[in-house]
């Protein structure tokens, strides 16, 4: 991919010398060059100085946003109110009605602009439909609740038999319980925090909704999926086909898991839908957990290693592949392991990684501790720092220093994760044996227990919830029920209890809360990794899509820093099939799990299905 993206007055040159009018016209030529050339400096003078602005008042507020994430004082509102403060600025200046007067007056000017000048207008206006100050009060209110509300999450005290108990510790009883009993004790445990959180959400709709309403967005779920530049009908016909293709996997992977589960749980009725406490996770998304692939004892070769040798190799992968090493501010700044059990204080122990000042201060947010699990995540962490990297570089604007789109980055980051996990490259890091023989449908059938059960959820339940949620203005009195009606639908799951209007089960889940209105970008990201791997295993490095090593590949690391060095700069559409050769489909995950489909429907022969 050219690294070079002209800006300014070198691109009007060049585009003014590519095509010469006949001599009889040079004089409206110069004129025309003349008046686009101004236009051009103009806007550039513009962004400038709104970049250098932006950059400062981000910076402040993801340094509040941090300090509220990573030290939570139960009674202490200090980081609370720094990070309100912080937000309201940078919301005041990006939502400023001179800034989106003056952005609208450029872009009634599109046709004498470069396109990367255009990419940062529109950019512009995205910001600013979140935080427009022609609705001051609604803003300020808005990021009021949204701290109080992330507060209220990330403080709740979880208690399991009278004592207090991290999120670590219920999802390793819901990846290891055998007693149904205890299984439903700690899921109980987890939706606990549900009902606290209910007033603050339904108070942030109103806010959300009106927000990007005041600049012309019909509620919030539009105005995020317009980022993709779709609809949001557009949106959820794509979820709903990436739904169709996976379904007959699916279909088979929930037969397997309902029988398998009632065997190993001593049930002799096999349920028609899936018991919510019977999964090993909270909201039923991932239940790999359920297979243990014989051969492999990874988390016993990670529990001898450490929690720091999970990071430092995730590093070390990235380098293989030709990136640079971490800055040293990574280790220094970041917040990777699980705070001792005397601190004072909490933190949010759901993974994330920043990117500060949109420039070179990149951290992670973690709790990692020596487990297949977090060795993954390591993986999938840095793969969003490096993107971070990737695009800091002089050819991307700041306001341009983001995925291709949303779903772009999460796509790296578990594209990552997944290599990491292939049996040559867990061979070569000594992890595993290399003579040691696995049962590769096994492997395939735990990785499937992880990926495609994914899908349901992400873009069945959570993406149709929110939309409800936002779009419908689904009634206060519904929000429990349409969540298990939709998690019936989509993932074959009922609760094990009843679950009334004095829950709110939907908002345990982090996103609901503070990242709202864009699950469907977990589900994209899953398909378009699928469709990077299935390209860099055939095409770059001509192995099997199932058993790759990535490690030490430069071409491997050129195809994705080409992907990753534009940023937002790109077109999404136009980058995935310029790399991979197609437009965005389930294809290559349909085909990477086809040989597993004759396995499941031989173990699920004379079984019923129910989805």
């Amino acid at each position: 991919m050219k690294k070079i993206i002209l800006t300014g007055l070198s691109a009007a040159v060049l585009f003014s010398c590519a095509s010469p009018k006949p001599e009889t016209s040079t004089t409206d030529t110069t004129t025309e060059t003349t008046a686009q050339v101004s236009v051009q400096q103009d806007v550039q003078s513009f962004l400038d100085s709104y970049s250098k602005t932006f950059q400062g008042l981000y910076t402040r507020s993801a340094e509040a946003e941090w300090a509220s994430n990573t030290k939570i004082v139960e009674g202490d509102s200090t980081n609370a109110v720094a990070t309100r403060k912080a937000n309201e600025a940078l919301a005041a200046f990006t939502g400023s009605v001179e800034n989106i007067e003056k952005a609208r007056k450029f872009l009634n000017q599109k046709s004498e602009l470069t396109p990367i000048q255009v990419k940062q207008l529109e950019a512009i206006l995205y910001a600013a439909a979140n935080n427009p100050q022609t609705v001051p009060d609604v803003v300020k209110a808005r990021i009021k609740a949204e701290t109080e509300q992330t507060e209220k999450l990330y403080g709740f005290d979880y208690r399991l038999a009278g004592k207090s108990v991290t999120t670590n510790d219920i999802d390793n009883i819901l990846k290891t319980e055998n007693d149904v009993k205890k299984r439903l004790a700690a899921w109980n445990a987890s939706k606990e925090v549900g009902p606290g959180l209910k007033t603050g959400l339904l108070n942030l709709r109103d806010l959300r909704n009106k927000t990007v309403q005041s600049l012309g967005y019909d509620d919030y779920f539009t105005y995020q999926a317009s980022d993709y530049g779709m609809t949001r009908e557009e949106m959820m016909a794509m979820m709903e086909q990436i739904n169709k293709e996976l379904m007959p996997l699916y279909r088979e992977l929930h037969t397997y898991a309902r029988y398998e589960l009632a065997k190993k749980y001593g049930v002799k009725q096999v349920p028609d839908y899936l018991p919510a406490h019977w999964l090993p996770n909270r909201w039923g998304q991932d239940w790999s957990p359920m297979v243990e692939v014989k051969g492999i004892d990874l988390d016993g070769a990670l529990k001898a290693k450490g929690d720091k040798w999970l990071v430092e190799q995730a590093e070390r992968f990235y380098v293989s592949l030709g990136f640079d090493e971490l800055p040293e501010s990574f280790y220094t700044k970041s917040s990777l392991y699980p705070l001792p059990p005397n601190a004072n204080y909490k933190k949010n122990n759901h993974a994330s990684a920043w990117h500060m000042d949109l420039d070179k201060d990149v951290r992670s947010l973690m709790s990692v501790e020596p487990n297949s699990e977090w060795y993954e995540t390591t993986h999938h962490e840095l793969g969003h720092i490096y993107y971070y990297m990737s695009y800091t570089n002089p050819d991307v604007p700041v306001l341009l220093r983001g995925g291709a789109n949303r779903a772009y980055h999460e796509a790296i980051g578990s594209l990552m994760g997944l290599a990491a996990m292939q049996k040559p490259f867990l061979a070569e890091l000594q992890l595993i044996d290399k003579n040691t023989k696995t049962d590769e449908v096994q492997t395939l059938l735990k990785e499937a227990l992880s990926y495609v059960t994914f899908i349901p959820f992400a873009s069945g339940v959570m993406s149709e919830w929110e939309h409800d949620f936002y779009a419908k203005n689904l009634p206060a009195d519904q929000l429990n029920k349409r969540w298990w009606e939709l998690a019936k639908k989509y993932q074959g799951m009922v609760p094990p209890n009843e679950r009334g209007e004095n829950y709110l089960d939907p908002a345990t889940k982090t996103h609901i809360n503070d990242d709202a209105a864009q699950y469907y970008d977990y589900a994209l990201s899953y398909v378009i990794l699928f469709q990077l791997h299935d390209h860099i295993a055939k095409n770059i490095l001509k192995q099997d899509p199932h058993a790759t090593n990535y490690y030490g590949n430069k071409e491997v690391g050129k195809f994705l820093n080409d992907i990753m060095y534009p940023g937002a700069s790109a077109d999404w559409r136009k980058m995935l099939k310029e790399k991979t050769g197609e437009e965005l489909s389930a294809r290559a995950m349909v085909a990477y799990f086809q040989p597993l489909m004759d396995y499941l429907k031989q173990q699920n022969k004379g079984r019923k299905y129910t989805l």
